[in-house]
């Protein structure tokens, strides 16, 4: 199963990035949708605002992307008009640990297989940024993470000389930029745009959302 999940995921072609700062999350991924060594789309929105409080962002099969989102956002939405509360950022990840571990684990010619980011803002002012692997297992994270996006060792090489603990979230907008800037150069699935989120405790804003354009001499 470790070497299906190896040989699907890091075939996928993406780059996703979420970075814990002193005084929020940054959220960010690249554009470019592959199939093989085709890219099938340019303009493909990787790191998605699921609600007023969540940010999400894939790795993987995309239609097992989509679904996953629209399932739970759908799901968190019944739980909170049914307890009157909002869900937390936990929540939501255990949520999609749950559907992680069982989407993977049915008997299915085709199995889901999709790994996970998601930050947000709780209602008591926290933030807090999860990853979840496309088997299932959940972790906070307290520095950053990317996933098993294919543009995950360039992103990695980068952060593991950069971030540090007091990083702010204005620096955090330039790191996540530098850090897939440095993907986009060097892994051939990424690429064409750049979305970048801050989660503080102000709210979600979308910082950057920027188009790569080729340039021919």
């Amino acid at each position: 199963m470790d070497e299906e999940i190896k040989n699907n995921v890091m075939k996928s072609g993406t780059s996703i990035l979420g970075i814990v700062c002193k005084d929020g999350i940054i959220m960010a991924a690249d554009r470019r949708a592959t199939a093989g060594n085709l890219v099938m789309s340019k303009n493909t929105k990787k790191a998605v605002k699921l609600n007023d409080y969540l940010v999400v962002s894939g790795t993987g099969m995309a239609s097992d992307i989509d679904m996953l989102q629209k399932v739970v956002a759908a799901e968190l939405r019944i739980k909170e008009l049914r307890s009157k509360q909002r869900p937390t950022v936990k929540d939501a990840a255990n949520l999609i640990s749950m559907l992680s571990y069982r989407n993977i684990r049915q008997f299915s010619t085709i199995p889901s297989i999709a790994g996970t980011l998601i930050a947000g803002l709780n209602d008591d002012g926290t933030f807090e940024l999860y990853t979840i692997e496309p088997a299932g297992s959940i972790a906070r994270v307290e520095d950053y993470d990317a996933n098993f996006s294919s543009g995950m060792p360039f992103i990695f090489g980068l952060l593991e000389r950069q971030w540090k603990k007091d990083i702010t979230i204005k620096q955090g907008v330039e790191l996540a930029l530098e850090a897939l800037k440095a993907s986009t150069q060097r892994d051939v699935g990424s690429g064409n745009g750049v979305d970048i989120f801050t989660i503080t405790k102000q709210g979600i804003n979308q910082v950057l959302e920027q188009t790569i354009e080729p340039s021919f001499r």
